[in-house]
């Protein structure tokens, strides 16, 4: 068993130089965070290999060739890639569409026919050569944008493997998302739910994501679980972290030291604040600029006492957007530096290039000040390697409140990335700040950094891919094969009485907008009348339906009935009658209630029965309506404390009837009568069938349709794979 990591980029560059092909190892916390995971990657507690399937950052001339050396010498399978697919797929669909949208900057995202249909070329090219690699019982896990519809083309060739995708950007709102094309925006959704388990790193991006599937696709989740083609996916929120080890031994080592000593500027009485990040738009540098021009021109005092060092990493050269982001950062710190520098002292020290390992470490632990200000980042691992390397316990962490690691590093200083003024305030405060302050806020954030590295990261997303995997297999077991169908029929072909009990809205009949619209067809009616020609069968439909549609819909079939969840009772040859008396004068006071509701509630409407009334809300706007239904049942268990009825949650109502009256009650007025038989099935769809199946008896044939835990012994896919069962009984 191995795990297969996949990504855009692999851990491995190759360098053409000269002529001469080198392999360097690739940049990027992405690769710099799985890296280090890699060498103590574990499934179950046992050492498992990794082998990393990505693009090498470079076109060949002997593909086969290098393709051997790189995987002989790192364990990496390549993926070559064209200029022309990088060019649409990369700079293209990847850095113009995905990355501007899901940082909320719509107005430089492009919507080009061409990047998408590279982008899904490319993701079909990598599900190439994961197949060629695959072995059974391989994990895969597929990592960031650049390969949303990656899992889902692994799923159709893969039913049954195992596969985790972790989103390492955020995820954006419903309304953000929604600006993509409808297939486009569909068919992204649907990739990532071929993955069994989905991780995103903060809560707010998983409900995001949740949104999205209700509001496009339809699917609804329970506690982060939904139901996608007859299979459990769940998404789930994995902050990640960083090798908390590696910055912390880093920051006290000669190496280190050493380069502390040669940071620009490097006076006992000049404070350094650092700003460090890639050249990109959504992570502010322009802002902590302006923020940082706000706090000179406010607080002269400062001038000669602090020093903001600069560092920015060239990233994605060549996308205009890109280019016009430098050009304008490269103008407001000659701007800043030709106001307030002199001879003595320059504000801003400014570089533009990537930096080894060790001067890294000893900026984090030279700076007195880290400056981390984007304006929508997925985690900023920045911020927690500033964190670890702190080891003096000194130091202060301005953060902006749009990166996804301020849930975790709440004792930094929060700020607006947007406001100047905020930025202003919180240097104030950061160089004001007392020693003894700067260590209880460093203390705390380092010894959460330090439980949750990255290590322990991955280590839950495979954890909790495991588990999913033994939950899907639970209901698998569950799912009624081929062989409990056949012994079902044959039970049932031998017995000498047999009885059914059926639900019928979401069992026999898909729910519709309106409940009135939901009749049966001509051939469930044929199918229900076939069943009871032999004298053997009784038939029993149980509903949450009135009597008088149910007689309406069904007396020609001659089944028994249940109507209103089981309150009246109609047997073979007899009338309706009552279970058990119950009072009416409640009516009037929820009726009121529920009809003003469905003013805030568009698309909701009430349904007064004979003995209960119905809230319906399928054609609202799920969101909305999830906080007006909450709203309204909070407000009747409080009205309702003092009367004899209850709330119950069907499949989009909210139902007020009398209580102790269920569809269980309704059965064993079945059950409890002398005539004993031989066989029974009973099938239902949502949580009101629960009672039903609490009180047949453990031999009987229990099914739920669809794939939820149940009491029901077994569960039917679909209302169409329960009428074809039915259907075989007969036959």
């Amino acid at each position: 068993m191995r795990i297969l990591l996949i990504s855009n980029r692999a851990p491995i560059s190759i360098i053409d130089k000269d002529g001469r092909q080198r392999y360097e190892k690739s940049s990027g916390g992405l690769v710099t965070g799985l890296s280090a995971y890699i060498k103590r990657a574990l499934v179950g507690g046992e050492k498992v290999p990794v082998l990393w399937i990505g693009w090498p950052g470079a076109a060949v001339a002997h593909e086969k060739k290098t393709a051997a050396e790189v995987m002989k010498q790192y364990q990496v399978k390549c993926v070559f890639l064209s200029e022309t697919l990088m060019e649409n797929f990369y700079q293209g669909f990847c850095n113009k569409t995905l990355w501007p949208l899901f940082h909320y900057f719509p107005g430089l995202t492009e919507y080009k026919e061409e990047y998408w249909r590279q982008y899904r070329d490319v993701n079909e090219k990598f599900c190439k050569a994961v197949l060629e690699v695959y072995r059974p019982g391989d994990f895969i896990w597929v990592h960031d944008y650049h390969l949303l519809l990656l899992p889902a083309m692994l799923r159709e060739r893969l039913p049954e493997t195992s596969i985790g995708f972790f989103l390492h950007i955020p995820f954006p709102a419903y309304e953000v998302f929604r600006l993509l094309p409808e297939q486009w925006r569909k068919s992204l959704l649907e990739g990532m739910l071929g993955a069994d388990l989905i991780g995103f790193h903060t809560h707010d991006y998983r409900t995001y994501f949740l949104r999205s599937a209700l509001r496009i696709l339809g699917l609804q989740h329970r506690m982060g679980e939904v139901q996608y083609n007859n299979r459990l996916v769940r998404a789930d929120t994995f902050p990640m972290g960083i090798d908390y080890g590696k910055f912390s031994r880093a920051a006290k080592s000669k190496r280190s030291t050493s380069a502390r000593k040669r940071l620009p500027g490097k006076f006992p009485s000049v404070r350094h604040v650092l700003s460090i990040d890639r050249q990109d738009y959504s992570k502010g540098i322009l802002n902590r600029l302006e923020g940082y021009r706000k706090f000179l021109v406010k607080h002269p005092y400062w001038r000669g006492r602090v020093t903001l060092l600069m560092v920015v990493i060239p990233s994605r050269i060549g996308v205009q957007s890109y280019q016009a982001t430098k050009d304008r950062i490269d103008a407001l710190v000659g701007a800043i530096n030709g106001s307030f520098g002199n001879m003595q002292w320059t504000p801003v020290v400014y570089q533009y290039r990537s930096l080894p390992f060790y001067e890294l470490s000893a900026l984090y632990s030279g700076c007195e000040v880290a400056l981390v200000t984007p304006l929508r980042d997925g985690m900023n691992l920045i911020a927690k390697e500033y964190i670890a390397s702190r080891s003096d316990k000194k130091g202060v962490l301005i953060l902006s409140e749009m990166a996804g690691a301020v849930e975790e590093l709440n004792e930094s200083l929060v700020i607006n990335p947007n406001n100047p003024d905020s930025i202003d305030q919180a240097l104030l405060e950061a160089l004001r700040m007392p020693a003894a302050e700067q260590k209880r806020r460093i203390t705390a954030m380092q010894e959460r950094v330090r439980k949750y590295t990255v290590f322990k990261w991955a280590d839950d997303f495979v954890a909790s891919l495991r588990a999913v995997k033994v939950k899907q297999e639970l209901l698998q077991m569950k799912t009624m094969g081929s062989a409990a169908r056949h012994r079902l029929i044959l039970d049932f072909r031998k017995a000498r009485s047999r009885w059914l009990f059926l639900d019928y809205d979401g069992t026999l009949m898909p729910h519709m907008a309106k409940p009135a619209e939901a009749g049966p067809s001509g051939e469930l009616l044929k199918l229900l009348t076939a069943l009871l020609r032999d004298k053997k069968t009784r038939l029993v439909l149980i509903s949450g339906r009135g009597r008088k549609i149910m007689d309406a819909w069904f007396s020609v079939t001659g089944a028994e009935l249940a109507a209103e969840h089981g309150l009246l009772c109609k047997e073979r040859n007899q009338k309706w009658k009552m279970l058990r008396p119950v009072r009416l004068d409640w009516k009037k006071k929820i009726l009121p209630l529920m009809e003003e509701m469905t003013e805030k509630l568009p698309g909701s409407f009430v349904e007064e029965k004979e003995y209960g009334v119905a809230f319906h809300y399928r054609k609202s706007d799920p969101d909305l309506a999830a906080l007006r239904v909450r709203e309204l049942a909070s407000f009747l268990v409080s009205f309702t404390s003092n009367m004899d009825i209850q709330l119950q949650a069907g499949d989009k109502t909210l139902e007020v009837k009398n209580a102790g009256i269920d569809k269980g009650v309704a059965a064993m007025h079945w059950l409890s009568q002398e005539e004993k038989p031989e066989f029974i099935l009973a099938a239902g769809n949502d949580q009101t069938d629960e009672d039903m199946f609490r009180v047949m008896p453990v031999d009987a044939y229990t099914i739920r349709v669809g794939n939820d835990l149940s009491r029901a012994r077994y569960n039917l896919p679909s209302i169409g794979d329960l009428l074809d069962l039915l259907a075989r009984l007969v036959q």
